[in-house]
Order: C-alpha cells, then sequence, then structure tokens
C-alpha cells in the first residue's frame, strides 16, 4: 500500500501562498456565520446551553478527527481526495458536489438577502424587489466571485480582512453591550430559560452544526500551503476557539439586551448593534451605519472564503472525470484558479438568488429561512460521507505520517468519528424533515408558525434540491465516465489531466 497515495490530478500552476495565520483567518472567515448568529439567538436562553454543549460534544471531536487527516493528506481537493480515496469515484463525485452546491446556494441565499437587508436598513434603502435591491444583490454575488478568481496570494488577504473584520464586529459589540447593560440592567438574561428542552433541541442542532463545521476547507487549496502538516493542525485548533467564542458571546449578548420576542433570525445581530450603540450618544447613528457596512463586508468576504476552497473541490472532481467535463477542472496557468468553476458558482448563486425572490412567496425573514436550510441541508448531507471517510483513510492507510495524531490512537478516532457522525445524521434528518421527530417526541410543533412558508413550499426547496443534486451528480459521473471511455475508445486524450490544462 502507498504510503503516500493520491488519487486525484495534480495541479501543475500552484504557488504555495498560505501560512499559518492565512490558514487560520481563512478558516475564521469561512466558519464565522454572522447570518446565523441571530438565527441561534432565536433559541431564547437555551441557545447559550446547546451552543456551548455542541463545542464541547461536536466541534472538539470535529476539530481533532480533521487535525490528524488534513495533516496526513494534504493534497489539493481535500475532502474530495478523502472521500476519493475512501470509497471510490461515484461517492466523491455526489459528496463534493453536495459541498460545493451549499456555497454557491448559501452565497445566493442566505449570504446575500441577510447583506441586502442590513444594507436597506442600516445604510441605504433600498425597497424589496426594486431595481436597486437586484442590483445589490447581484453586486455582492459576483463580487464574492471575482475575489475567488483573483490569484490567491492576493485573494487571502480579502478573506483575512473580513476574519479581522468579523472579530473585531463581535469585540466592540460585546463590550458595548456590557455598557449598555450596566446602564439598564441585564433584563433578557433575568427571564431567559437555560435550561435544556427537546424542542430547542430539535431547533437549534442543525443551525449549530451548519455554524460549527468547514474547518477543513482550506485543506482543498492544500497543494497551496507552505507546510500543511505543520500549519493545519494548529490553525484548526485556533481557528475553533475563536469560533466558539464569536457564537457564545454575541449570542449571550443578543440575549442580555434584546427582549425575547424581539429577536430575529436575519436580523438579530444588527438589531442588538442598534439598539446598544445608544450608549455612544450622538455617534450612535454613524457607528451603526459603520456596523453594518462591516457586516456586509463580512458576509461578502465569507462567501469569497468559501468560493475559494468549494470550488477548488469540485474543480479537482472535475479534472478526475467525475463532473460532466474535465474542461471545469482547469485552473488558470498565471492565476492559479479554477477560474470556470468560480463563473459556475457565479451563475448558480444568482440563479438560486433569482428562485427564492420569485418562488418563495412572503416577507424576507420567511426567505431568508428556508434558503438557509437549503444550505444547511446539502453540507450535512455531504458530511454523512467524509466523516466515514476519515475512519476509513485511518484504517486503510497506517503507514501514511501523520504529524498530529487523535488522543488514544485508532480507538480515540473511532470514537470521535461516530459522536461526530451521530450528530450529522441527526442534524440532517431534523433539517430535511422538520416537524417529523417533534410529535414522537411529545413536542408541539406548527410549520407556518416556524417558516412562514407553507410545508409545500418549503419541501419544494429542500427535497426538491436534494434529489435534483442527486440526479445531476450521477449525469455529471457518467457523462464524464462515457467520455473518457469513448476518448479511450479511440486513441484521445481524454485522460490527460483537465487541471494542468492552461486557461487564458
Amino acid at each position: 500500500m502507498s504510503a503516500t497515495p493520491v488519487p486525484a490530478t495534480p495541479v501543475p500552476h500552484l504557488r504555495r501562498s498560505l501560512r499559518r495565520f492565512d490558514i487560520m483567518a481563512m478558516g475564521i472567515a469561512a466558519v464565522i456565520s454572522f447570518d446565523v448568529v441571530g438565527q441561534i439567538a432565536t433559541g431564547g436562553g437555551e441557545a447559550l446551553t446547546w451552543t456551548a454543549a455542541l463545542a464541547l460534544l461536536f466541534l472538539l471531536p470535529y476539530a481533532l478527527l480533521f487535525a490528524e487527516t488534513g495533516a496526513a493528506f494534504p493534497q489539493e481537493g481535500g475532502p474530495y481526495v478523502w472521500v476519493r480515496l475512501a470509497f471510490g469515484p461515484l461517492a466523491a463525485a455526489l459528496t463534493t458536489l453536495f459541498y460545493w452546491v451549499t456555497n454557491p446556494v448559501w452565497l445566493g441565499g442566505s449570504l446575500v438577502f441577510a447583506a441586502a437587508g442590513a444594507f436597506d436598513t442600516y445604510v441605504v434603502h433600498l425597497g424589496s424587489g426594486t431595481v436597486a435591491d437586484y442590483a445589490f444583490k447581484l453586486a455582492f454575488i459576483w463580487i464574492s466571485i471575482l475575489t475567488a478568481v483573483v490569484s490567491l496570494r492576493r485573494g487571502k488577504w480579502i478573506t483575512t480582512a473580513g476574519a479581522v473584520a468579523k472579530v473585531g464586529l463581535v469585540l466592540l459589540f460585546t463590550g458595548t453591550a456590557v455598557v449598555y447593560g450596566l446602564r439598564h440592567g441585564f433584563d433578557g438574561l433575568q427571564h431567559a430559560r437555560t435550561a435544556p428542552s427537546t424542542a430547542g433541541f430539535l431547533g437549534l442542532v442543525p443551525v449549530l452544526l451548519f455554524a460549527y463545521v468547514g474547518f477543513e476547507a482550506p485543506n482543498a487549496a492544500g497543494d497551496e500551503m507552505h507546510n500543511p502538516k505543520r500549519d493545519v493542525p494548529v490553525s484548526i485548533g485556533v481557528s475553533g476557539v475563536v469560533a466558539a467564542g464569536c457564537y457564545l458571546l454575541p449570542v449571550l449578548a443578543i440575549l442580555a439586551v434584546v427582549p425575547a420576542d424581539k429577536v430575529t433570525g436575519i436580523g438579530g445581530f444588527l438589531d442588538a448593534t442598534s439598539l446598544v450603540f445608544g450608549v455612544y450618544g450622538g455617534f450612535s447613528g454613524a457607528l451603526t451605519t459603520t456596523a453594518a457596512v462591516l457586516f456586509v463586508f463580512a458576509l461578502l468576504t465569507q462567501g469569497s472564503a468559501w468560493m475559494i476552497v468549494s470550488d477548488r473541490m469540485q474543480a479537482m472532481a472535475a479534472a478526475d472525470g467525475t463532473f460532466f467535463t474535465r474542461s471545469l477542472g482547469a485552473f488558470h496557468d498565471r492565476l492559479g484558479t479554477p477560474v470556470r468553476m468560480n463563473l459556475v458558482s457565479g451563475v448558480t448563486a444568482t440563479l438560486f438568488m433569482l428562485a427564492a425572490m420569485t418562488l418563495v412567496h412572503g416577507d424576507t425573514a420567511a426567505v431568508f429561512d428556508v434558503v438557509l436550510t437549503v444550505a444547511i441541508t446539502t453540507l450535512l448531507l455531504s458530511y454523512l460521507v467524509i466523516v466515514p471517510a476519515l475512519y476509513v483513510l485511518r484504517r486503510r492507510y497506517p503507514h501514511v505520517p501523520r504529524p498530529y495524531t487523535v488522543p488514544f490512537g485508532r480507538a480515540g478516532f473511532l470514537g470521535c468519528a461516530v459522536l461526530v457522525h451521530l450528530w450529522i445524521v441527526l442534524g440532517s434528518f431534523s433539517a430535511l424533515f422538520p416537524g417529523v421527530l417533534e410529535p414522537l417526541l411529545g413536542v408541539g410543533y406548527d410549520f407556518h408558525e416556524t417558516w412562514g412558508v407553507t410545508r409545500t413550499t418549503f419541501e419544494a426547496f429542500t427535497l426538491g434540491t436534494v434529489v435534483l443534486l442527486l440526479a445531476v451528480g450521477a449525469l455529471g459521473r457518467a457523462l464524464g465516465a462515457a467520455r473518457d471511455r469513448r476518448a479511450a475508445g479511440t486513441g484521445g486524450p481524454a485522460a490527460a489531466p483537465a487541471a494542468g490544462s492552461a486557461v487564458r
């Protein structure tokens, strides 16, 4: 058995641009999701309980697993390579498709709607469904895509700026909330019920899992890291701690100063920011506007970070012949980025944004909730395969050098993998079939009150998206394989690595 198995097509145009700080910043930019902070806070006092519990019972074992695997298998493509090694090309093709499509769906869904809502409320009025609204959303999507198109040695500074903006805004908001509470009292905490409940558990788990996953994402650019074997474990550890703090602190602050019935998913963070910034007197308006601009910038760079990594994964899948045509796996010979895949992501995000605005009838909050759930569903479903693949690699390739190992060896690795996978199974089912487990556990559930849309509309977006993706993935794999067989039969160059072709 090879000590360093690498099944994916090598890419000759890549430059090593990512050092430890860059990897940490990319992880923070990708994982900390301002658009879900308010969504978590809608769970009330027990949101704090479940956020802390999942940090210990999910985020910690999850980080241990991916720190070991990311350092041992640092090839370009990350999770795509891991699943292909463990389960073969078809499983890798479908898993990567779900992982990748989450990001243009999320970019064209909850990210752009949260950004537009913030800009409309606190910066410049856009109106809903107006030309200005459409123009803002299109600009947001395509600026995110263009920042993924530029070379990584330049693009990394954009995501780093986004990470700094996120941490800085969280610290400013939390500190100001403390001052506000000292002046006006922490009434929210006095009435918050932090005791965990079954209803809160089922409602919060999918959102929290979505918030905590993604620290392995920079591994998609593994061949562009200077020293992944040394830097990946440290980067995952540091960014994981920062992410846990950046969820717990603002959720705590929101619940402390905002009445429970006033916390909303789409505007929760900025609504609370506007309230607590009142302590700055005449400067409060300008500071709130500045915070809103930083909020929008942070969302944009979050989209950029995910486009940078997920497009590389999908490009590697295409280069291996598992996604329609190998030409989609081409990396630009000067920029070192998968430009064609970046453009496919931009078109996908645009189409999803237009579909959400057209098909989901309801207010902005309802649209936000539905499209966020679609993104949660597709991403968690990909981890149903990725997590078992990590253990298969641990067992199948024991002689691969592992600069970092999970405590207690293979038994510790297996225990972490089982625990993480059980959480993912529960979160995936709850997101895909809301209202199914609740009656079985004696919990009341009102579908329309929860989502603001009909079940038919919700299922058309969630189940319809999943079925469509399975069909697209299977078709892409079948067409790619058929094309390669035809080319092989005629002596053509189909097997030549498209990832190595020049794109100008």
